[in-house]
């Protein structure tokens, strides 16, 4: 699994522990280039919704 996909199963399950720790993680993968800034923006909007 590529780190866009476990991030996406991460936020259904609830298993981030804060919003703004999971943000964190996804700003890292971000800077990494571990996801795309399309993937970010998805993975945001999921976290707002959860």
């Amino acid at each position: 699994m590529n780190t866009y996909t476990l991030c996406k199963k991460v936020i259904a399950n609830g298993t981030y522990g804060t919003k703004e720790e999971m943000l964190t993680k996804m700003d890292v993968f971000l800077l990494n280039n571990r996801i795309s800034q399309e993937q970010y923006n998805e993975l945001n909007d999921l976290l707002t919704v959860a």
